[in-house]
């Protein structure tokens, strides 16, 4: 099960007996397994969620728990923002584009709000207050949190309104979420053999997917589908061979995952004919703290800006790990850094500092005057509010002033005081390609059609991003689209 070759499905044909059967089979239990289980066993199907670790959870588990969600959530209103799934699918048309999918977007964002309540129903509650200032994650129980709405370009295309919600935990949230669907899907009838690791799709003489081979302890298994079969593995980052063939730029730097997405799903599936969308796409962040950036600027390696630092801060990621000379800094004054509380830093210091931008460039190795250049345009234009370059919003635009320090990404989160790069590249991300499937989660082959009784949902799948990624589009678009599997293949 390793490397970037399809995995050849088992005629069923062959299969002398089944060790075991059910209407649903899910393979992999994190966040869109659990909603496609819940919703399949609640629609009367009985489902059998295979899962190849000691229990579920998976990537979504470790998750920061953001949801993306809008339209007019109760949370919203409570803050005092009206907003509109027009205004939602604008910005995040423009946000995860471009070439988002359009299709899936529009369902995605003109149910947001009944998305919202299938949460709370399922026992989540969300505080009604707001974190108003850019960051990673918050270190509150803050229900609401902006995404990059609230900067430049977006504000020119929708009305801003945050939609980042948290659920009532602080800091990493996804373990409350899996916490809560896992035991909705128990509920509602979901079986689950953990485990087990599903080694190739079985298919009868007509194309239909009517079950799963797997391996448990080393012992060599059969499950039947009656109805279909839903992938939900995850992603391919942890897989060396298909980073190299789709998306290398992600190679030599940090994963986000529970270490299990090795695109064994997508293989299955391709190895019937499946056709993938966006497999070059990934998420990317950097170890930039937001706080600091917004407040003095991000540069590349030539000491030059090239972002509005307030935006959504993997949009800043992207921008230079994809299009700049590296390394980052972010540059800032004592007075930006002191603005900062301590507990909201990460635990990150200055790795270099100096009481002239001449002395810092120095420090850095960037040419001679770039950084002088740089900050002495900023200041010039801060001084009267504008940002005419990047368009950074005016309540973070002040004229920088010595001493100034240099924050360096590689040293990632927590890295001590006096801390040196410790050989990270400050860089880490994950996969948004995957199998090509309908709004409802049907896996379609290279000719468009459906692979009869197979469906697929979160990041094994290519959900609604185009070329770029908001923070809870994976959890969001991941239970959505794993509700509207679930309820597909309990029909069968």
């Amino acid at each position: 099960m390793t490397g970037s070759r399809p995995v050849p499905p088992v005629r069923a044909a062959s299969v002398t007996r089944y060790d075991a059967e059910a209407d649903v089979l899910v393979v992999g239990f994190g966040c869109a397994g659990a909603a496609a289980a819940f919703e399949a066993a609640s629609a009367g199907a009985d489902v059998l969620v295979l899962e190849r670790a000691a229990g579920p959870g998976g990537s979504s588990a470790l998750s920061g728990g953001e949801l993306y969600l809008g339209g007019g959530t109760p949370v919203q209103t409570a803050c005092g923002f009206e907003d509109t799934p027009d205004d939602m699918f604008a910005y995040l048309k423009a946000a995860l584009g471009p070439h988002a999918d359009e299709e899936k977007l529009r369902a995605y964002c003109e149910e947001s709000t009944e998305h919202f309540q299938w949460f709370v129903d399922r026992g989540l509650t969300f505080e009604p207050s707001l974190w108003d200032a850019p960051t990673w994650m918050p270190p509150s129980r803050d229900g609401l949190m902006w995404l990059g709405e609230n900067a430049w370009p977006y504000t020119t295309l929708a009305r801003p309104a945050p939609r980042g919600h948290r659920c009532a935990t602080e800091s990493f949230g996804g373990w409350k979420i899996m916490e809560k669907l896992i035991e909705a899907a128990q509920e509602a009838g979901a079986v689950t053999h953990t485990d087990t690791l599903v080694t190739a799709l079985i298919v009868d003489n007509d194309g239909r997917v009517a079950g799963v081979t797997a391996r448990k302890y080393g012992e060599e298994l059969t499950y039947r589908a009656r109805k279909a079969v839903v992938l939900t593995t995850g992603g391919f980052v942890d897989n060396e061979e298909m980073l190299a063939d789709h998306a290398p730029h992600l190679l030599g730097h940090g994963r986000i995952s529970d270490g299990l997405d090795d695109g064994s799903g997508i293989r299955m599936a391709a190895a019937l004919g499946a056709a993938t969308r966006r497999m070059s796409v990934t998420q990317i962040a950097l170890t930039a703290v937001p706080a600091l950036a917004v407040r003095g600027m991000l540069v590349n390696g030539h000491g030059q800006r090239f972002v509005n630092e307030d935006v959504y801060p993997g949009l800043f990621s992207v921008a230079a790990v994809r299009t700049q000379p590296g390394p980052y800094w972010v540059i800032v004054d004592e007075e930006g850094y002191e603005a900062v509380p301590e507990a909201e830093r990460w635990g990150v210091f200055p790795r270099f500092a100096a009481e002239t931008l001449a002395e810092l460039e120095a420090e850095l190795g960037m040419p001679a005057g770039a950084l002088e250049s740089t900050v002495g345009t900023y200041n010039a234009y801060a001084e009267k509010g504008e940002d005419p370059y990047f368009r950074k919003d005016a309540r973070w635009l002040r004229p920088l002033k010595g001493p100034f320090a240099a924050i360096d990404p590689r040293q990632g989160f927590d890295p001590g005081e006096g801390g040196s790069a410790n050989g990270g590249t400050g860089i880490a991300g994950f996969t948004l390609g995957g199998l090509h499937t309908t709004v409802d989660g049907a896996v379609l082959d290279l000719s468009g059609r459906p692979v009869p009784g197979l469906f697929a949902a979160g990041r094994a799948s290519s959900g609604i991003h185009g070329e770029g990624y908001i923070s809870g589009t994976s959890l969001g678009d991941g239970t959505f689209f794993g509700r509207r599997a679930g309820k597909a293949a309990a029909r069968g």
